[in-house]
């Protein structure tokens, strides 16, 4: 049962940033900080291909709209990487099921990829683009801090992961109305480039 706070807490992060946990996890394993984290995740082309997707989200994330659109996009890549990770970390382990560990892993990925979705669907009807870039900064700092505690202090990690998990929720169930906004303003958009590419009338404003 040792690896299950290692694996929620990697899930929670993988939600958020699924770059970032690959690329942390590879760089503790590959410079011998932990003994934890599977050979898989250490290899020279894994560590590459993490990396530059990482600045990829990095620069995506931070600009309006767009990170929605890339949060879409991860729909599906966030889970599965965390379940992934969760069942490599199972399997490396060996305390607990790699199938058991994956659905862990990708499940609170998903969690954690719809609050911050969500979240981000609410900042964007802000018409500033500064609360994105806070909003990203913070993401990545929290990312790359809680996975960094979980190293050496997993159970403590993976308390403040859950704590964060269920404040993101409770956040998001708030910005409910926000939300609601943006995705009827994304409609209007796609309905007026469906117009003007058929040479239609312009909704009402």
């Amino acid at each position: 049962m040792s690896v299950i706070p290692l694996v929620f807490t990697s899930g929670w992060a993988s939600g958020i940033n699924a770059y970032a946990v690959v690329l942390l996890l590879g760089l503790f394993g590959a410079t011998g900080v932990s003994d934890e984290v599977p050979a898989a995740l250490q290899r020279t082309d894994v560590l590459i291909v993490a990396g530059v997707l990482f600045l990829c989200e990095a620069v995506a994330d931070k600009i309006p709209y767009v990170d929605s659109v890339w949060d879409t996009a991860h729909t599906v890549i966030r889970p599965v990487t965390g379940a992934v990770i969760a069942a490599l970390l199972a399997g490396e382990n060996g305390s607990l099921p790699e199938l058991a560990a994956g659905a862990i892993g990708g499940t609170t990925a998903l969690m954690s990829h719809l609050v911050k979705a969500g979240t981000r669907m609410a900042v964007n009807t802000s018409p500033e683009p500064f609360s994105n870039v806070g909003m990203s900064i913070a993401e990545d700092l929290g990312v790359a801090g809680v996975v960094t505690f979980a190293i050496f202090n997993p159970v403590a990690a993976a308390v403040i992961a859950a704590v964060l998990l269920v404040l993101g929720i409770v956040i998001v169930v708030f910005l409910a109305s926000r939300i609601r906004r943006f995705l009827r303003r994304r409609a209007q958009r796609r309905e007026e480039k469906r117009l003007a590419g058929t040479g239609g009338p312009r909704p009402p404003g």
